[in-house]
């Protein structure tokens, strides 16, 4: 299996404050699932947690390189910690249907926070031969 993709992305704080502030619900129900949206609500930087996860989807997005369009929906991509505090991705719908054709197997992620930003490493795994 080869590093067939990879994508990266970097989100300040401020733009999920604002988000939060013009959009509220119809925000966080458009772009996290109910558990990413649970995960947040019980940390104590709440901000931090929904910029890393958005950072996580928007570095997906570019690793598949479609882009949000024809019908792919930002929670077709869940970005969860795994027992261990490591952060996993699972990917649904239009996303899951994209990454098969590009024969792409497991995705590895890293989330970092820093200040008032937060980044994200997304590699697809897979085998282009096929």
């Amino acid at each position: 299996m080869a590093t067939l993709a990879h994508g990266i992305d970097l989100v300040d704080f401020g733009r999920i404050e604002q988000m939060l502030q013009r959009h509220d619900r119809r925000f966080l129900d458009r772009v996290f699932t109910a558990r990413e949206q649970a995960d947040a609500a019980a940390v104590k930087n709440r901000i931090e947690k929904l910029a890393g996860r958005f950072a996580a989807k928007e570095a997906v997005m570019k690793l598949i390189g479609t882009g949000w369009r024809d019908g792919v929906a930002w929670t077709d991509i869940e970005v969860v910690n795994n027992t261990l505090g490591r952060p996993e991705v699972a990917i649904s719908g239009k996303v899951k249907e994209l990454a098969e054709a590009m024969h792409i197997g497991p995705i590895t992620l890293s989330i970092t926070h820093t200040g008032n930003v937060a980044m994200a490493s997304a590699v697809a795994m897979g085998d282009a031969g096929k």
